[in-house]
């Protein structure tokens, strides 16, 4: 995986708007197996080449929620980072991932409630500059005064 920036933390008290963090990584087949593994969705389109290329997709696709996982990964690791707390997570699925895919999965700031230690993030996953997954979250972001 390739990131902006270290891993780590940033508290609520030094979020600014607009902040924005990401990484890349290219999903192999290896990552689809073990997605697979973990939440037992087993659907063929994402293992089995045969059955996926009479689909839709005409080719095996990773699962969403993998691609999805890449935005946790940035949110969890980078922005806030280590010991943000999810609340909530849109997604819309624009288009599939493939084994082989550089997934490019970014974060942004677009609302703070310092109060509440809430921060809603715009996300969005990109292959090729081709946007294959949007949505936002909102996030419990960790703070100086309680951590």
């Amino acid at each position: 995986m390739l990131d902006n920036l270290p891993r780590g933390t940033i508290c609520i008290e030094d979020i600014e708007m607009g902040m924005s963090r990401h990484l890349r990584k290219t999903v192999t087949d290896q990552d689809i197996e073990m997605f697979a593994q973990v939440s037992t969705d087993r659907n063929p389109v994402h293992l089995d080449d045969d059955y996926a290329r009479d689909t839709i997709f005409e080719g095996r696709i990773a699962h969403g929620m993998l691609t999805a996982g890449l935005i946790s990964a940035v949110i969890g690791e980078q922005l806030p980072g280590h010991g943000t707390v999810y609340m909530g997570q849109s997604l819309k699925f624009l288009a599939p991932v493939r084994p082989g895919d550089t997934v490019y999965a970014e974060v942004k700031v677009i609302d703070i409630d310092m109060g509440k230690r809430r921060v809603k993030l715009e996300c969005h996953c990109a292959v090729d500059g081709k946007k294959v997954l949007i949505g936002e979250a909102v996030v419990l972001a960790p703070s100086r005064k309680f951590d």
